[in-house]
């Protein structure tokens, strides 16, 4: 774990999902390609801010660089509804202000964090759902795409094995998706319910931000929502404590609205960052069911993070610590 005692000017920590991700199910290549983006994300959102750029736009340039990579399920290479749609999630949040904009059931907007950002920023909304939201991108100029750029062949297989393992109906083959095996997406792990992507900033300002992207869990219905765009639960951000973003088993999370808990321990109990995490995730979350983890960061730029399960895509960089990309339980 990040060691609570660091502090920085600057500071950046990643997740791309937590889960039941251990040494002996990934083959060495698909280690390899996860590590390799967690750090090229990372990397990405350190350049933002070691030419003093904003915590919020690193914030954003990392997750935009996790939607378009198919090994995580955010944006291209997220999971399918049981309708055989990919609806996509996110949420942002700047702690100066504490001003934050999300949307669900996203269905055309290639970048679902930058739409989250533009809800914040240019309307008097906090939370956008469905086609309003596809509308509002328009309307802002966002780019949109077919949805069918969003289709991974390995993920259609994942849904047809849940809804056959359900007794549920296999709808058809969205109109447009590729056909045959995608060399990326064939790299990628199936993390369970857990498939999220999230970055906590901290900028040289002091300002702190969060943003959380997901495509929800495979096969979902009837228009299910999880924490990643709800604040407080999938995200959260306060100049007064921290900035969190989560993974995890939705429902539980925004049960206990845990982004929005380790910062109420931090600025309201004086608990240490890396204590407020682990109290949450290893005490909280596993006494109602939960499961999964979280990234936080500071004011004063220290990080931490903590999960339950047996895995979670991780990375962490600062002004006074090198990078340092994690994956397994035993990894740094």
């Amino acid at each position: 774990m990040p060691d609570p005692a660091a502090a920085a000017q600057w500071a950046l920590v990643v997740h791309g999902g937590a889960g039941a991700i251990e040494r002996g199910q990934l083959k060495p290549d698909q280690e390899r390609a996860y590590r390799e983006a967690m750090a090229r994300a990372t990397e990405a959102g350190a350049a933002v801010l070691r030419r003093d750029g904003r915590a919020l736009d690193a914030v954003e340039v990392v997750i935009r660089l996790l939607e378009d990579d198919p090994l995580f399920n955010a944006g291209r290479g997220a999971v399918f509804t049981a309708d055989g749609k990919n609806e996509l999630d996110a949420a942002i949040m700047e702690g100066r202000e504490m001003k934050a904009g999300a949307v669900a059931g996203v269905t055309r907007t290639r970048h679902p964090i930058s739409l989250a950002r533009t809800v914040m920023e240019r309307s008097a909304h906090v939370f956008l759902i469905g086609e309003g939201a596809d509308a509002f991108a328009r309307s802002q100029r966002l780019e949109q795409v077919d949805p069918s750029w969003f289709f991974t062949e390995r993920r259609w297989r994942s849904l047809e094995k849940a809804l056959q393992a359900e007794r549920l109906p296999i709808p058809p083959r969205p109109a447009g998706a590729p056909r045959g095996p995608d060399a990326a997406a064939a790299l990628a792990h199936d993390e369970g319910k857990h498939g999220t992507v999230g970055v906590v900033a901290r900028d040289s300002r002091g300002d702190v931000a969060a943003g959380t992207s997901t495509g929800g869990t495979t096969a979902k219905r009837w228009g299910r929502v999880g924490d990643s765009p709800i604040i407080g639960a999938g995200a959260y951000a306060s100049n007064r404590s921290c900035a969190v973003s989560a993974t995890g088993t939705g429902e539980y999370f925004i049960r206990l609205t845990v982004a929005r808990e380790v910062c109420a321990l931090v600025e309201y109990k004086g608990l240490s960052l890396q204590a407020a995490v682990d109290q949450v995730v290893q005490q909280q979350l596993p006494a109602i069911g939960g499961d999964g983890g979280v990234i936080a960061v500071a004011p004063d730029g220290r990080m931490a993070w903590s999960f339950n399960t047996t895995g979670m895509y991780r990375a962490r960089i600062s002004d006074a610590e090198p990078l340092v990309v994690g994956i397994f339980k035993d990894d740094p």
